[in-house]
Protein backbone atom coordinates (compact mmCIF):
# COMPACT_ATOMS: atom_id res chain seq x y z
CA UNK A 1 0.00 0.00 0.00
CA UNK A 2 1.40 3.42 -1.02
CA UNK A 3 2.18 5.86 1.75
CA UNK A 4 0.31 9.16 1.50
CA UNK A 5 2.66 12.17 1.83
CA UNK A 6 0.26 15.01 0.90
CA UNK A 7 -3.40 15.23 1.84
CA UNK A 8 -5.33 18.30 0.66
CA UNK A 9 -8.82 18.68 2.07
CA UNK A 10 -11.22 21.23 0.56
CA UNK A 11 -8.74 24.10 0.36
CA UNK A 12 -9.76 27.46 -1.04
CA UNK A 13 -7.79 30.67 -1.32
CA UNK A 14 -9.27 34.13 -1.77
CA UNK A 15 -7.69 37.53 -2.24
CA UNK A 16 -9.21 40.99 -1.91
CA UNK A 17 -8.58 43.21 -4.93
CA UNK A 18 -8.98 46.98 -4.79
CA UNK A 19 -10.33 49.07 -7.70
CA UNK A 20 -10.36 52.82 -8.13
CA UNK A 21 -13.61 54.35 -9.29
CA UNK A 22 -13.26 56.97 -12.03
CA UNK A 23 -14.65 60.39 -11.22
CA UNK A 24 -15.29 62.97 -13.91
CA UNK A 25 -14.48 65.94 -11.65
CA UNK A 26 -12.20 65.90 -8.58
CA UNK A 27 -11.46 68.89 -6.35
CA UNK A 28 -8.44 69.39 -4.10
CA UNK A 29 -10.73 68.91 -1.09
CA UNK A 30 -11.81 65.50 -2.48
CA UNK A 31 -8.19 64.40 -2.77
CA UNK A 32 -7.36 65.48 0.82
CA UNK A 33 -10.47 63.79 2.24
CA UNK A 34 -9.85 60.60 0.29
CA UNK A 35 -6.21 60.42 1.41
CA UNK A 36 -7.18 60.90 5.04
CA UNK A 37 -9.90 58.24 4.78
CA UNK A 38 -7.53 55.70 3.17
CA UNK A 39 -4.84 56.39 5.80
CA UNK A 40 -7.37 55.76 8.57
CA UNK A 41 -8.59 52.55 6.93
CA UNK A 42 -5.04 51.22 6.43
CA UNK A 43 -4.09 51.99 10.04
CA UNK A 44 -7.23 50.28 11.29
CA UNK A 45 -6.52 47.29 9.04
CA UNK A 46 -2.94 47.00 10.28
CA UNK A 47 -4.06 46.96 13.88
CA UNK A 48 -6.59 44.22 13.08
CA UNK A 49 -4.11 42.24 10.95
CA UNK A 50 -6.20 42.61 7.80
CA UNK A 51 -4.89 42.49 4.24
CA UNK A 52 -4.08 45.98 2.91
CA UNK A 53 -5.89 46.85 -0.30
CA UNK A 54 -5.50 49.95 -2.46
CA UNK A 55 -8.65 51.38 -4.01
CA UNK A 56 -12.09 52.40 -2.84
CA UNK A 57 -13.92 49.39 -4.29
CA UNK A 58 -13.05 45.89 -3.10
CA UNK A 59 -13.59 42.65 -5.04
CA UNK A 60 -13.11 39.17 -3.62
CA UNK A 61 -11.14 36.93 -5.98
CA UNK A 62 -10.97 33.14 -5.44
CA UNK A 63 -7.66 31.76 -6.76
CA UNK A 64 -8.59 28.23 -5.58
CA UNK A 65 -12.03 26.78 -4.88
CA UNK A 66 -12.61 23.68 -2.77
CA UNK A 67 -9.63 21.58 -3.95
CA UNK A 68 -9.18 18.06 -2.53
CA UNK A 69 -6.22 15.91 -3.51
CA UNK A 70 -4.00 13.08 -2.25
CA UNK A 71 -0.41 12.45 -3.37
CA UNK A 72 1.51 9.27 -2.54
CA UNK A 73 5.19 8.75 -1.83
CA UNK A 74 7.29 8.46 -4.99
CA UNK A 75 4.51 9.79 -7.23
CA UNK A 76 5.22 12.23 -10.06
CA UNK A 77 2.19 14.54 -10.27
CA UNK A 78 1.76 17.09 -13.04
CA UNK A 79 -0.36 20.23 -12.65
CA UNK A 80 -1.80 21.59 -15.90
CA UNK A 81 -3.83 24.72 -16.58
CA UNK A 82 -3.81 28.09 -18.28
CA UNK A 83 -2.57 31.35 -16.79
CA UNK A 84 -4.59 32.25 -13.70
CA UNK A 85 -5.81 28.68 -13.19
CA UNK A 86 -4.41 28.53 -9.63
CA UNK A 87 -1.33 26.33 -10.22
CA UNK A 88 1.21 28.59 -8.54
CA UNK A 89 -1.18 29.42 -5.70
CA UNK A 90 -1.55 25.71 -4.95
CA UNK A 91 2.24 25.24 -4.86
CA UNK A 92 2.65 28.28 -2.59
CA UNK A 93 0.17 26.76 -0.15
CA UNK A 94 2.03 23.44 -0.23
CA UNK A 95 5.30 25.32 0.32
CA UNK A 96 3.74 27.15 3.30
CA UNK A 97 4.44 30.51 1.66
CA UNK A 98 0.76 31.39 1.97
CA UNK A 99 -2.10 29.94 3.99
CA UNK A 100 -5.40 28.71 2.56
CA UNK A 101 -8.53 30.71 3.32
CA UNK A 102 -10.43 27.48 3.94
CA UNK A 103 -9.54 23.82 4.28
CA UNK A 104 -6.32 22.17 5.44
CA UNK A 105 -3.20 20.47 4.11
CA UNK A 106 -1.29 17.60 5.74
CA UNK A 107 2.30 17.03 4.57
CA UNK A 108 4.67 14.28 5.66
CA UNK A 109 8.29 15.01 4.83
CA UNK A 110 10.69 17.82 4.03
CA UNK A 111 9.75 20.02 1.03
CA UNK A 112 12.08 21.75 -1.43
CA UNK A 113 10.39 24.36 -3.64
CA UNK A 114 11.54 25.88 -6.91
CA UNK A 115 8.74 28.31 -7.62
CA UNK A 116 10.48 31.31 -9.20
CA UNK A 117 13.93 32.04 -10.56
CA UNK A 118 16.25 32.82 -7.66
CA UNK A 119 13.79 32.00 -4.88
CA UNK A 120 15.76 31.86 -1.63
CA UNK A 121 18.93 33.36 -3.16
CA UNK A 122 20.57 36.53 -1.85
CA UNK A 123 21.68 38.67 -4.83
CA UNK A 124 24.75 40.07 -3.08
CA UNK A 125 26.14 36.64 -2.14
CA UNK A 126 28.17 34.46 -4.49
CA UNK A 127 26.93 31.22 -6.00
CA UNK A 128 29.03 29.28 -3.49
CA UNK A 129 27.57 31.16 -0.53
CA UNK A 130 24.03 30.80 -1.84
CA UNK A 131 24.40 27.03 -2.10
CA UNK A 132 25.08 26.90 1.65
CA UNK A 133 22.38 29.50 2.40
CA UNK A 134 19.74 27.74 0.30
CA UNK A 135 20.72 24.36 1.72
CA UNK A 136 20.29 25.70 5.25
CA UNK A 137 16.87 27.10 4.34
CA UNK A 138 15.92 23.62 3.12
CA UNK A 139 16.91 22.18 6.51
CA UNK A 140 20.33 20.69 5.66
CA UNK A 141 23.32 20.99 7.95
CA UNK A 142 26.72 22.15 6.72
CA UNK A 143 28.15 18.61 6.54
CA UNK A 144 25.29 17.40 4.32
CA UNK A 145 25.69 20.39 2.00
CA UNK A 146 29.47 19.90 1.69
CA UNK A 147 28.89 16.25 0.81
CA UNK A 148 26.66 17.23 -2.13
CA UNK A 149 28.52 20.43 -3.08
CA UNK A 150 30.55 19.07 -6.02
CA UNK A 151 27.51 17.33 -7.53
CA UNK A 152 25.49 20.55 -7.30
CA UNK A 153 28.18 22.63 -9.01
CA UNK A 154 28.75 20.04 -11.73
CA UNK A 155 25.01 19.73 -12.48
CA UNK A 156 24.46 23.51 -12.57
CA UNK A 157 27.38 24.20 -14.91
CA UNK A 158 28.24 27.52 -13.20
CA UNK A 159 31.63 26.48 -11.79
CA UNK A 160 33.39 29.32 -13.60
CA UNK A 161 31.14 31.88 -11.88
CA UNK A 162 30.89 30.19 -8.49
CA UNK A 163 32.46 33.11 -6.61
CA UNK A 164 30.56 35.79 -8.53
CA UNK A 165 27.56 37.51 -6.85
CA UNK A 166 24.40 35.91 -8.24
CA UNK A 167 22.94 39.33 -9.07
CA UNK A 168 25.27 39.22 -12.09
CA UNK A 169 23.97 35.82 -13.22
CA UNK A 170 21.71 35.51 -16.24
CA UNK A 171 18.22 34.10 -15.59
CA UNK A 172 19.39 30.78 -17.07
CA UNK A 173 22.36 30.57 -14.66
CA UNK A 174 20.06 31.47 -11.77
CA UNK A 175 17.62 28.68 -12.48
CA UNK A 176 20.34 26.09 -13.15
CA UNK A 177 21.93 26.72 -9.77
CA UNK A 178 18.59 26.95 -7.93
CA UNK A 179 17.36 23.68 -9.42
CA UNK A 180 20.67 21.94 -8.72
CA UNK A 181 20.48 22.88 -5.03
CA UNK A 182 16.82 21.90 -4.63
CA UNK A 183 17.21 18.55 -6.42
CA UNK A 184 20.48 17.42 -4.80
CA UNK A 185 19.73 18.14 -1.17
CA UNK A 186 17.40 15.13 -0.98
CA UNK A 187 14.01 16.55 0.01
CA UNK A 188 11.18 14.06 0.44
CA UNK A 189 8.95 16.28 -1.74
CA UNK A 190 10.17 18.45 -4.64
CA UNK A 191 7.88 21.19 -5.97
CA UNK A 192 8.85 22.63 -9.36
CA UNK A 193 6.97 25.49 -11.01
CA UNK A 194 7.39 26.71 -14.61
CA UNK A 195 11.01 27.76 -14.09
CA UNK A 196 12.44 25.29 -16.59
CA UNK A 197 11.14 27.52 -19.39
CA UNK A 198 14.18 29.71 -18.69
CA UNK A 199 16.76 27.00 -19.31
CA UNK A 200 17.94 25.70 -22.68
CA UNK A 201 16.83 22.36 -24.16
CA UNK A 202 19.89 20.48 -22.88
CA UNK A 203 19.38 21.69 -19.32
CA UNK A 204 15.66 20.91 -19.41
CA UNK A 205 16.53 17.35 -20.43
CA UNK A 206 18.94 17.10 -17.48
CA UNK A 207 16.27 18.43 -15.11
CA UNK A 208 13.66 15.95 -16.30
CA UNK A 209 16.14 13.12 -15.88
CA UNK A 210 17.01 14.32 -12.39
CA UNK A 211 13.35 14.54 -11.38
CA UNK A 212 12.83 10.98 -12.61
CA UNK A 213 15.80 9.85 -10.53
CA UNK A 214 14.37 11.69 -7.50
CA UNK A 215 11.00 9.91 -7.76
CA UNK A 216 12.55 6.52 -8.46
CA UNK A 217 14.45 6.98 -5.21
CA UNK A 218 11.11 7.05 -3.39
CA UNK A 219 10.70 10.82 -3.24
CA UNK A 220 7.71 12.77 -4.56
CA UNK A 221 7.74 15.32 -7.40
CA UNK A 222 4.99 17.85 -8.17
CA UNK A 223 5.63 19.54 -11.49
CA UNK A 224 3.86 22.56 -13.01
CA UNK A 225 4.55 23.17 -16.69
CA UNK A 226 3.06 24.32 -19.99
CA UNK A 227 5.41 21.91 -21.75
CA UNK A 228 3.14 18.99 -22.60
CA UNK A 229 6.02 16.88 -23.87
CA UNK A 230 7.86 17.23 -20.55
CA UNK A 231 4.70 16.36 -18.61
CA UNK A 232 4.11 13.25 -20.72
CA UNK A 233 7.69 12.17 -20.19
CA UNK A 234 7.84 12.75 -16.43
CA UNK A 235 4.37 12.48 -14.89
CA UNK A 236 2.19 9.37 -14.81
CA UNK A 237 -0.69 11.28 -13.22
CA UNK A 238 -1.81 14.90 -13.66
CA UNK A 239 -4.52 17.26 -12.53
CA UNK A 240 -6.17 19.99 -14.59
CA UNK A 241 -7.03 23.33 -12.98
CA UNK A 242 -9.20 26.07 -14.46
CA UNK A 243 -10.23 29.31 -12.73
CA UNK A 244 -9.30 27.81 -9.36
CA UNK A 245 -11.36 24.64 -9.85
CA UNK A 246 -10.12 21.05 -10.08
CA UNK A 247 -11.45 19.91 -13.47
CA UNK A 248 -9.77 16.52 -13.91
CA UNK A 249 -7.50 14.06 -12.06
CA UNK A 250 -6.37 11.17 -14.27
CA UNK A 251 -3.53 9.62 -16.27
CA UNK A 252 -1.39 12.35 -17.83
CA UNK A 253 -2.19 11.64 -21.53
CA UNK A 254 -5.94 11.89 -20.83
CA UNK A 255 -5.55 15.16 -18.90
CA UNK A 256 -3.35 16.68 -21.62
CA UNK A 257 -5.85 15.75 -24.34
CA UNK A 258 -8.65 17.34 -22.32
CA UNK A 259 -6.60 20.52 -21.76
CA UNK A 260 -5.56 20.86 -25.41
CA UNK A 261 -9.15 20.45 -26.58
CA UNK A 262 -10.36 23.09 -24.10
CA UNK A 263 -7.45 25.34 -25.14
CA UNK A 264 -8.49 24.97 -28.79
CA UNK A 265 -12.08 25.94 -27.91
CA UNK A 266 -10.87 29.04 -26.03
CA UNK A 267 -8.79 30.06 -29.05
CA UNK A 268 -11.74 29.63 -31.37
CA UNK A 269 -13.87 31.86 -29.15
CA UNK A 270 -11.37 34.76 -29.37
CA UNK A 271 -9.98 36.77 -32.23
CA UNK A 272 -6.21 37.03 -32.70
CA UNK A 273 -6.42 40.74 -31.82
CA UNK A 274 -8.03 39.87 -28.47
CA UNK A 275 -5.32 37.31 -27.72
CA UNK A 276 -2.51 39.75 -28.57
CA UNK A 277 -4.11 42.59 -26.61
CA UNK A 278 -4.43 40.34 -23.55
CA UNK A 279 -0.64 39.91 -23.34
CA UNK A 280 1.07 41.96 -20.61
CA UNK A 281 2.98 45.05 -21.82
CA UNK A 282 6.74 44.79 -22.29
CA UNK A 283 9.19 47.73 -22.58
CA UNK A 284 11.17 46.07 -25.39
CA UNK A 285 8.77 44.14 -27.62
CA UNK A 286 5.15 43.53 -28.52
CA UNK A 287 3.27 41.48 -31.10
CA UNK A 288 1.13 43.63 -33.39
CA UNK A 289 -0.51 41.12 -35.74
CA UNK A 290 -0.23 37.41 -36.59
CA UNK A 291 -1.68 35.86 -39.75
CA UNK A 292 -1.76 32.39 -41.27
CA UNK A 293 -1.97 32.70 -45.07
CA UNK A 294 -2.66 30.14 -47.80
CA UNK A 295 -3.43 30.96 -51.45
CA UNK A 296 -2.77 34.63 -50.60
CA UNK A 297 -5.76 34.58 -48.23
CA UNK A 298 -5.87 34.57 -44.41
CA UNK A 299 -6.96 31.14 -43.15
CA UNK A 300 -8.27 30.04 -39.80
CA UNK A 301 -7.60 26.72 -38.12
CA UNK A 302 -8.11 24.47 -41.18
CA UNK A 303 -5.36 24.37 -43.81
CA UNK A 304 -4.41 22.14 -46.75
CA UNK A 305 -1.26 20.05 -46.79
CA UNK A 306 -0.94 20.31 -50.58
CA UNK A 307 -0.27 24.06 -50.58
CA UNK A 308 2.42 26.27 -49.01
CA UNK A 309 1.52 27.84 -45.69
CA UNK A 310 2.76 31.31 -44.71
CA UNK A 311 3.15 32.52 -41.14
CA UNK A 312 3.20 36.31 -41.01
CA UNK A 313 4.22 37.99 -37.73
CA UNK A 314 4.09 41.76 -37.35
CA UNK A 315 5.77 43.16 -34.24
CA UNK A 316 7.18 46.33 -32.71
CA UNK A 317 10.63 46.79 -31.16
CA UNK A 318 10.71 49.70 -28.71
CA UNK A 319 14.48 49.94 -28.22
CA UNK A 320 17.63 48.83 -30.01
CA UNK A 321 18.18 45.16 -29.09
CA UNK A 322 20.78 42.53 -29.99
CA UNK A 323 19.78 38.89 -30.34
CA UNK A 324 16.01 39.46 -30.61
CA UNK A 325 14.44 36.44 -32.30
CA UNK A 326 10.89 35.79 -33.47
CA UNK A 327 10.23 32.10 -34.01
CA UNK A 328 7.65 29.34 -34.09
CA UNK A 329 7.35 25.76 -32.88
CA UNK A 330 5.33 23.22 -34.81
CA UNK A 331 3.88 20.77 -32.28
CA UNK A 332 2.08 17.53 -33.09
CA UNK A 333 -1.08 16.12 -31.49
CA UNK A 334 1.01 14.41 -28.78
CA UNK A 335 2.70 17.64 -27.64
CA UNK A 336 6.02 16.81 -29.38
CA UNK A 337 7.88 19.72 -30.99
CA UNK A 338 8.50 18.61 -34.58
CA UNK A 339 10.66 21.55 -35.50
CA UNK A 340 11.49 25.14 -34.54
CA UNK A 341 12.28 27.94 -36.96
CA UNK A 342 13.78 31.39 -36.21
CA UNK A 343 13.30 34.56 -38.25
CA UNK A 344 17.08 35.21 -38.38
CA UNK A 345 18.33 31.73 -39.34
CA UNK A 346 20.16 33.06 -42.42
CA UNK A 347 22.40 35.38 -40.38
CA UNK A 348 26.00 34.40 -39.65
CA UNK A 349 26.25 36.48 -36.47
CA UNK A 350 23.90 37.81 -33.81
CA UNK A 351 21.97 40.69 -35.44
CA UNK A 352 20.85 43.93 -33.82
CA UNK A 353 17.34 45.26 -34.41
CA UNK A 354 16.72 49.00 -34.31
CA UNK A 355 13.58 50.54 -32.87
CA UNK A 356 10.63 50.15 -35.25
CA UNK A 357 7.84 47.93 -36.62
CA UNK A 358 8.80 44.73 -38.47
CA UNK A 359 7.08 41.95 -40.39
CA UNK A 360 8.65 38.47 -40.53
CA UNK A 361 7.18 35.87 -42.89
CA UNK A 362 7.97 32.15 -42.80
CA UNK A 363 6.79 29.56 -45.31
CA UNK A 364 6.08 25.90 -44.62
CA UNK A 365 6.37 24.19 -48.03
CA UNK A 366 3.56 22.19 -49.59
CA UNK A 367 3.47 18.44 -49.04
CA UNK A 368 5.23 18.53 -45.67
CA UNK A 369 2.44 18.20 -43.09
CA UNK A 370 0.42 15.05 -42.56
CA UNK A 371 -3.39 15.40 -42.26
CA UNK A 372 -3.57 15.55 -38.46
CA UNK A 373 -4.02 18.29 -35.84
CA UNK A 374 -1.03 20.45 -34.97
CA UNK A 375 -0.32 23.39 -32.71
CA UNK A 376 1.61 26.34 -34.09
CA UNK A 377 3.19 28.30 -31.24
CA UNK A 378 4.50 31.81 -31.98
CA UNK A 379 7.20 33.10 -29.61
CA UNK A 380 9.80 35.84 -29.26
CA UNK A 381 12.98 35.96 -27.21
CA UNK A 382 16.25 37.79 -26.61
CA UNK A 383 18.91 35.14 -27.15
CA UNK A 384 20.25 33.69 -23.90
CA UNK A 385 18.48 36.40 -21.85
CA UNK A 386 14.72 35.92 -21.69
CA UNK A 387 11.57 34.94 -23.52
CA UNK A 388 8.99 37.72 -23.72
CA UNK A 389 5.92 35.51 -23.38
CA UNK A 390 7.04 31.99 -22.28
CA UNK A 391 3.67 30.45 -23.16
CA UNK A 392 3.69 31.99 -26.63
CA UNK A 393 0.61 32.40 -28.81
CA UNK A 394 -0.83 29.00 -29.73
CA UNK A 395 -2.71 28.54 -33.00
CA UNK A 396 -4.49 25.23 -33.70
CA UNK A 397 -3.97 23.83 -37.18
CA UNK A 398 -6.18 21.08 -38.59
CA UNK A 399 -4.50 19.90 -41.78
CA UNK A 400 -6.65 18.32 -44.48
CA UNK A 401 -5.26 16.05 -47.17
CA UNK A 402 -4.90 17.65 -50.62
CA UNK A 403 -1.23 16.98 -51.36
CA UNK A 404 0.66 14.56 -53.57
CA UNK A 405 1.56 11.90 -50.99
CA UNK A 406 0.18 8.50 -52.05
CA UNK A 407 -2.46 9.95 -54.36
CA UNK A 408 -2.78 6.66 -56.21
CA UNK A 409 -4.41 5.16 -53.10
CA UNK A 410 -6.32 7.98 -51.42
CA UNK A 411 -8.00 5.61 -48.96
CA UNK A 412 -4.57 4.55 -47.64
CA UNK A 413 -3.88 6.48 -44.41
CA UNK A 414 -0.71 8.59 -44.18
CA UNK A 415 1.62 7.15 -41.55
CA UNK A 416 3.69 9.62 -39.51
CA UNK A 417 3.46 13.21 -38.37
CA UNK A 418 5.08 14.73 -41.46
CA UNK A 419 4.31 13.80 -45.06
CA UNK A 420 6.97 15.23 -47.39
CA UNK A 421 6.60 14.51 -51.08
CA UNK A 422 9.69 12.56 -52.12
CA UNK A 423 10.36 12.37 -55.85
CA UNK A 424 11.00 8.82 -57.10
CA UNK A 425 12.20 7.68 -60.52
CA UNK A 426 11.15 4.21 -61.65
CA UNK A 427 12.80 2.59 -64.65
CA UNK A 428 11.97 -0.64 -66.40
CA UNK A 429 15.32 -2.36 -66.85
CA UNK A 430 14.27 -5.57 -68.60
Amino acid sequence: MNKEVINIENISKSYLIGHETKESFITFRDVVAKTARQTFQKTKGLLKGDQLIAGNQIEEFWALKDISLNVNKGERLGIIGGNGAGKSTLLKILSRITEPTKGRVKISGRIASLLEVGTGFHPELSGRENIFLNGAILGMNRLEIKKKFDEIVDFSGVEKFLDTPVKRYSSGMYVRLAFAVAAHLEPEILLVDEVLAVGDAEFQKKCLGKMQDVSEGGRTVIFVSHNMQALRQLCTRSILLSAGNLIMDDFTPKVIDNYLQAHRNVFESKSMDEIINSLPPDPVFRFVEIKIIQDNQPVYSVVENGKPLEIEVKYQVFKKTSGLEVYFDLIDDQGVVLFRSFHDEDNDGIPTMEEGVYVSIAEIPADILAPISYELKILATIYNVRTFYPNGISIPLDVVRTGKTNRAYLSEPIIGKLAPFIKWDTLKIN
